[in-house]
């Protein structure tokens, strides 16, 4: 193929405004899939993703257009998967902006829309949805100009679903995207922008080739992990991989490299025909901010969640694990996660794909810890929060929060983040109906469930996108939880020293009711440094053993209740309680 008759582009846009379906109305459109074959979400490969109506894993498609080869990357649209976007975003020349009719610009719209200016990306603008009753496009058409500086005439009105305008939408990609630049003389030097593993090709790399080209058989070498390989398979994506002869400059595809360690093929790196060759500029480096340890029910199937992690892995570059050993659940790995929706996914896809029953421990943020002997540690769990008389100062991840919503909701929004410990920054109009709310706030009050009472609080409309800001000091102490005198090592967690009894209190409430009564008297206990702090009791199943007794005075009734009260106080003493899994999971949401 002609280098002038390629064009690379992805679709941005915020969770749920139709990026899935207009790649779908692409795939019908250009002939790529059958019409007897297609099936809703077809670039969303995952059960779970079709499930819950959410686009996880970026996901390359090429498809033929009017003589032109379109290379198209689907990305996710939540912020936890901000990374996936951020790697296709380095793949292409172009990205399509798509907002929904009806509910026009939203939080991760602008926060996708300034990662693809970052690169420097021709941006077109399209309005989805416009079948909808309720669609307000003069509104949205209104709003993405104020957001672009665009023309009116500039702005396309489709519809995803029934493929009203995606062909305007395809031609104008050909005729605004640039074209890649033609760099096919020089060695190879392509970017990988993802992977995955095969049982017989070993890791497949997806890769962007900005220099040279690439045929079965030939020599390369990672860059960053010094490793080197053969080619056993070029090819690209129809959406399923479909082998071809060779990938040259500029096109988008991948390459079996019969490499069998998910090590040594990272994301971001970049892969070439000789040693010698400078690296591409990779993609920022993540950084997880949500560590929880995940434990096996069965100890005996630790190596396989070693083996389930280190595939998930391959396809996930941003999680994170190290090995972990907890007295009470065992050998396990502390996990890094980029939010809540990655750790259910990650939690989800072992169970589903791996058939691995879990244990997952409250999630906590990273804290760096100044000692009084002057040095620095950064602990990820509450095990490893040192005691009161070694620890100086105690710094927490801020986060930047940007709260789009509708003007009428302001003030639930901004009296539910000041008790999530927010601090106030500034408010900014959008527009006359839509305001923009600026806050920075701690993670750990992000974390728990401020994300579903802020869609409370504003009748669904509010969206949220959030990054980094810095380290602040905070003053924080460990609560650990006691089942029946036993310390559940799953259920410690790091809190405000001046929360500790309300969050105490609610979680031994939680567990009273979420725990089944034993034959014996179960004690629930929350405390923080020795110190109990709450208390709860779950009464013991009593059996009647006085109902066969007749006749003979009180004294028979006395004795079989006094020994009965024995043997309850002995169960006590040596009884075990095991928690249900979904007691765990109340308490993750407190």
């Amino acid at each position: 193929m002609n280098i002038k008759n390629i064009r690379n582009f992805c679709i941005i846009a915020h969770i749920d405004h139709g990026k899935s379906t207009l790649a779908d109305r692409f795939l019908e459109t250009t002939g790529t899939v059958e019409k007897r074959k297609m099936k809703a979400q077809m670039l969303d490969q995952m059960d779970i993703e079709r499930e819950r109506g959410i686009t996880i894993k970026l996901q390359p498609v090429r498809m033929q257009w009017k003589g032109v080869e379109l290379n198209l990357i689907d990305t996710p649209g939540h912020v936890d998967f901000n990374y996936e976007v951020s790697r296709s975003l380095a793949a292409v020349e172009g990205a399509i902006l798509l907002v929904d009719a009806t509910q026009g610009i939203q939080a991760q719209t602008m926060a996708n829309l300034y990662l693809a200016l970052d690169q420097n990306l021709t941006i077109i603008a399209a309005v989805n949805k416009i079948d909808l009753p309720n669609a307000q496009v003069e509104k949205t058409k209104h709003e993405i100009m104020n957001v672009l500086g665009c023309k009116e005439d500039e702005i396309y009105l489709i519809s995803g679903k029934t493929g009203q305008g995606v062909d305007a939408l395809l031609d104008t990609v050909v005729a605004r995207v640039p074209e890649p630049k033609k760099e096919s003389d020089k060695p190879l030097r392509a970017l990988i922008f993802d992977s995955e593993f095969d049982d017989y090709k070993g890791v497949i790399a997806y890769i962007r080739i900005f220099e040279g080209k690439v045929r079965s058989g030939d020599k390369l070498h990672f860059i960053s992990t010094k490793k080197d390989s053969d080619s056993i398979e070029v090819g690209y994506f129809n959406p399923y991989l479909k082998k071809d002869m060779e990938l040259q400059s500029g096109e988008i595809g991948y390459i079996a490299t019969g490499l069998k360690s998910v090590k040594e093929c990272k994301v971001g790196d970049t892969v070439a025909g000789r040693a010698d060759i400078e690296q591409l500029p990779g993609y920022k480096e993540v950084k997880p901010m949500v560590f929880a340890g995940i434990f096996s029910k069965n100890g005996d199937e630790y190596q396989k969640l070693r083996e389930a992690l280190d595939k998930l892995k391959l396809n996930d570059a941003s999680l994170v694990y190290d090995p972990e050993n907890s007295k009470a659940l065992g050998f396990g790995f502390r996990c890094g996660f980029l939010g809540l929706l990655h750790l259910d996914i990650v939690q989800e896809r072992l169970k589903r794909e791996y058939n691995l029953e879990l244990v997952i421990t409250v999630p906590s943020v990273a804290y760096q810890i100044l000692l009084k002997d002057t040095s620095e540690i950064i602990i990820r769990s509450p095990q490893e929060l040192p005691g009161p008389d070694r620890r100086e100062k105690v710094f927490e991840p801020y986060m930047k929060l940007d709260i789009f919503s509708p003007k009428e909701y302001l003030g639930a929004i901004m009296q539910l983040t000041s008790e999530k410990r927010g601090v106030y920054v500034n408010t900014e109009y959008f527009d006359e109906h839509i305001a923009v709310i600026h806050y920075e706030m701690p993670l750990s009050s992000l974390l728990v469930d401020y994300y579903d009472k802020l869609k409370s609080a504003s009748s669904g409309y509010a969206s949220l996108n959030y990054e980094f800001l810095e380290y602040r000091q905070c003053d924080i102490v460990k609560l650990d939880i006691l089942v029946a005198e036993d310390p559940v090592e799953a259920l410690s967690m790091i809190v405000y020293k001046d929360e500790a009894f309300h969050v105490g209190k609610k979680i031994v409430e939680t567990l009273k009711e979420k725990i089944p009564r034993h034959q014996f008297v179960v004690k629930i206990q929350a405390a923080v440094g020795g110190k109990i702090i709450a208390s709860e009791r779950i009464s013991a199943l009593r059996k009647d053993v006085t109902a066969k007794l007749y006749g003979g005075d009180w004294t028979r009734r006395a004795k079989l209740l006094e020994k009965q009260k024995k043997g309850k106080k002995k169960m006590m003493q040596s009884g075990r309680v095991d928690i249900p899994t979904d007691a765990f999971m109340e308490v993750l949401k407190r």
